[in-house]
């Protein structure tokens, strides 16, 4: 009895996690109906654990009837973005050591990418970008590599909600333009930022494999420092520490279980 009661037990946790991770997927309200179309669950399954999950503060009941994430799910993000400063910090040191340019995780946030962790070059003229400042997803590499991961809806969406001012004279601020751009950038592996965030300044960017989270890990230095020919020998060492922290993260695993 106690056996099946565990097994009972692991199987309500798993599936009210799949039901929060449905619902950060869906980007807003989502409503009982899709929830069961998107996990497979029975709809009276799904009642019963939202139910307690609202009960507990990590989702809110919309007057529509409509389910959101709730607030209490803030202090686990705040919580959990410093963990995962903390186990990006080595892959990221690595690259600074090897490319000699400063090394970035960055993850999406809504309709702007935040800077989560990042290890300074060694050099006295090096990239700074402050941990915790949110920046536009079309003039950056992280931006650009994490929309060429999503529907073109939604990357369109995203754009339009976010805006897409000139940062430099080489910025893109037309959505059709860079949404063009987003599926060579998904085939090669990679997105550059080219002085569009920042005149003089490049960055290459690659996304961390198989994350709801949907991250990136990237390098930036000086234009003249950080050049064209060295991107064959970046991208491969980039895409080697985004699958070790993906890895060690465990993202990739199906969440249905297949």
């Amino acid at each position: 009895m106690a056996a099946g009661g565990t097994v009972d037990g692991v199987q309500s946790l798993d599936r009210a996690f799949l039901l929060l991770e449905l619902m950060a997927d869906a980007d807003g309200e989502v409503a009982i109906s899709r929830l069961a179309t998107d996990s497979g669950l029975a709809v009276s399954t799904i009642h019963r654990l939202v139910r307690t999950l609202v009960a507990r503060g990590y989702v809110r009941q919309l007057p529509s009837r409509r389910y959101v994430l709730g607030p209490r799910l803030i202090h686990l993000g705040e919580c959990s973005s410093r963990v995962l400063a903390t186990w990006a910090q080595p892959h990221l040191s690595r690259l600074v050591d090897t490319i000699g340019e400063t090394a970035n995780m960055a993850m999406l946030d809504g309709d702007r990418v935040v800077y989560a962790a990042q290890v300074p070059s060694r050099h006295s003229m090096r990239m700074f970008t402050e941990v915790g400042r949110r920046v536009h997803l079309h003039c950056t590499g992280v931006g650009k590599v994490l929309l060429a991961q999503m529907p073109p809806e939604t990357a369109r969406r995203l754009l339009v909600q976010g805006g897409m001012p000139a940062r430099t004279d080489r910025t893109v601020t037309d959505p059709d333009e860079l949404l063009a751009q987003l599926p060579g950038v998904a085939e090669q592996g990679y997105a550059l930022d080219d002085g569009e965030q920042e005149a003089g300044v490049r960055c290459v960017a690659v996304p961390v494999p198989g994350g709801s989270a949907a991250g990136a890990i990237s390098v930036s230095g000086p234009a003249g420092r950080l050049g064209l020919d060295a991107v064959p020998r970046v991208v491969p060492l980039l895409q080697s520490a985004a699958a070790a922290l993906a890895s060690e993260l465990g993202w990739g695993v199906d969440r249905l279980g297949r």
